[in-house]
C-alpha cells in the first residue's frame, strides 16, 4: 500500500515550486496554471503552498487521513521527485502528528 493515500503531510507543509514551463501546455507542461502563482521570473508555485501555513490546492481529503492530488497524473517534477521516508516526509509526518513508523525509511 502507498503510504502517502493516507498521509497528505507533504503537501500541507512545503511550498511546491517549479519552473514555470510545467505549466504552460505551449512547452508541454502539465500541471494547469491556474492552480498555479509566479514566485519569481523563472518560478511558479502550486497555490496554496506560498504561504505561512501552506496546503496545496490540489489537495483533496483529510491529512493523515484519506487523501490524495486532483492533479495526480499532471502533478510537477517537485511532486515526482518527493521520495517516501526521506527526513523532509518525516519532518511533515511529525508536524501533523502522523506516526512515521507506518512508512519505510529511504536513505539519503
Amino acid at each position: 500500500m502507498n503510504p502517502c493515500i493516507t498521509c497528505g503531510a507533504c503537501c500541507a507543509t512545503y511550498r511546491v515550486s517549479f519552473y514555470w514551463a510545467e505549466s504552460d501546455p505551449f512547452m508541454g507542461g502539465t500541471v494547469p496554471a491556474e492552480l498555479t502563482e509566479k514566485i519569481s521570473p523563472t518560478m511558479v508555485a502550486m497555490l496554496g503552498t506560498n504561504q505561512k501555513s501552506p496546503r496545496c490546492v490540489a489537495l483533496v481529503g483529510e491529512v493523515g487521513g484519506e487523501i490524495g492530488c486532483s492533479i495526480y497524473e499532471q502533478r510537477s517534477s517537485t511532486c515526482r521527485e518527493f521520495d517516501v521516508g526521506t527526513a523532509e516526509c518525516l519532518k511533515a509526518r511529525l508536524k501533523h502528528g502522523i506516526r512515521e513508523d507506518l512508512i519505510p525509511i529511504v536513505a539519503a
